[in-house]
């Protein structure tokens, strides 16, 4: 059974009078421990894909299942709980807390999961051992580099063991340096934890990370590139 399944998503907006298809019968089937990216133009769909993977969004029509679970009717309760379970998510501005050292802002979601204060340090400690950030686990996020702050919030997303890591341009304020970096932790915990991975990106160097690109464009997808050749 594939970890992602979608059978003909449309997601249409309303702006004013008319009506934007941001979305136009989507099909794609994701197995556990893939790594797969989405890339498309400006406008092409990709950031609203994203959100309804990550349950951040709800299609307007179609059916989403993600683990054996359909989705896209549940409850506002239960797409959190789904999101707290089984996603981690890695976005292009870090969003860390300023006021938080690295492993305060880790621990975080997982306070949502109702871990001791112990279970949680330990959780926290271990993620941030695992992308390299074992002597700045006190730093905050202004005492550390771009590519620092991301390794964190990379950190943040995988503490709670998720199934599926969702990322949006993950390297987009990075210099190339510490996006190949950043592709290469990546890389190790799809290939090691066989976390299955999802990213956005409009770099095609980047996007040939994963095992598969899924083309957008004006809300379908063109077609499906497999990477011959994956970089490791």
């Amino acid at each position: 059974m594939p970890l992602i399944e979608l059978k003909n998503i449309c997601r249409r907006y309303k702006n004013g009078q008319v009506f934007i298809n941001a979305l136009e019968d989507i099909n794609l089937s994701i197995e556990e421990g893939e790594f797969v990216s989405i890339m498309g133009p400006s406008g092409s769909g990709k950031s609203t894909l994203l959100n309804i993977l990550g349950c951040l969004d709800r299609p307007t029509s179609g059916t989403y299942e993600i683990a054996g679970r359909h989705v896209e009717k549940m409850s506002d309760n239960m797409l959190a709980d789904i999101r707290n379970q089984l996603l981690g998510f890695v976005f292009q501005s870090f969003h860390l807390l300023p006021d938080l050292n690295s492993i305060e802002n880790v621990e975080l979601p997982l306070i949502y999961r109702g871990l001791s204060g112990s279970a949680r340090r330990k959780r926290a400690t271990a993620a941030l051992e695992a992308v390299g950030l074992k002597e700045r686990i006190y730093h905050r996020p202004s005492q550390l580099s771009g590519g620092e702050q991301q390794r964190v919030a990379i950190a943040r997303a995988i503490a709670g063991d998720p199934k599926l890591l969702l990322a949006d341009e993950p390297t987009g304020a990075l210099d190339s340096k510490n996006s190949e970096s950043i592709m290469a932790i990546f890389q190790d915990l799809n290939t090691k934890r066989g976390i299955t991975v999802i990213q956005v990106t409009h770099e095609k160097s980047v996007a040939e990370y994963g095992h598969t690109i899924f083309h957008l464009k004006d809300g379908k997808i063109e077609h499906i590139e497999n990477v011959a050749n994956v970089t490791i």
